[in-house]
């Protein structure tokens, strides 16, 4: 769930499993062309390598305008791979629809290649800038996962080129969050 207030504990991570070979395929967004816009997520939720965190329905409007930063702790079983985050927009009803998206790419072994699967990585995303107002009533949610494709091209997790990489590893990731792991979303609130 997301919260307003910051963990005073800390509480249980979250794991999925990122494969390749089966990417989070895009459900509209900012690009040019006509696959850009808004459109319901509900499909793209209903994926098991898709988290969502969601807050309560909100007392009152609240606008968020500027660039928004996702901070997640992160962990992961491969050399090198991808964390995405998007911004919903939840109705009263229950449907959500996007609204900002980013994504993160790195390497997250040693120089001896080895991966540290228990070692939590703090990360930064930035999403895209945007201005809306979350009307009382809806909530704000997060989706986190590995793949919005093909409007990010999909890691292949083994840390060779992208674009001409073959083969590929299927990773488990990790979403630490609590006390010690604050993974947090960073939105630029205007005071009404």
């Amino acid at each position: 769930m997301l919260m307003l207030s910051p963990p005073t504990s800390q509480d249980p991570s979250d794991t999925y499993v990122y494969d390749p070979r089966n990417p989070v395929p895009t459900a509209r967004g900012a690009m040019l062309g006509p696959r850009a816009g808004i459109a319901r997520q509900t499909a793209i939720e209903a994926r098991p390598e898709v988290l969502t965190y969601t807050t309560p329905p909100l007392e009152q409007d609240l606008e968020v305008t500027g660039p928004i930063r996702l901070i997640l702790h992160v962990s992961t079983t491969v050399p090198h791979t991808d964390f995405t985050g998007k911004l919903v927009d939840v109705h009263q009803n229950g449907s959500p629809y996007n609204v900002s998206e980013g994504i993160f790419r790195r390497r997250y072994s040693d120089q001896d290649g080895s991966v540290h699967t228990e070692r939590s990585t703090e990360i930064q995303i930035g999403l895209w800038p945007t201005s809306i107002v979350f009307q009382k009533g809806h909530r704000i949610r997060l989706e986190v996962s590995s793949s919005n494709y093909p409007r990010f091209d999909r890691n292949p997790n083994t840390g060779h080129t992208i674009a001409t990489e073959t083969h590929s590893i299927v990773a488990r990731q990790t979403i630490h969050h609590g006390y010690e792991t604050p993974s947090r979303l960073i939105l630029p609130v205007i005071p009404r």
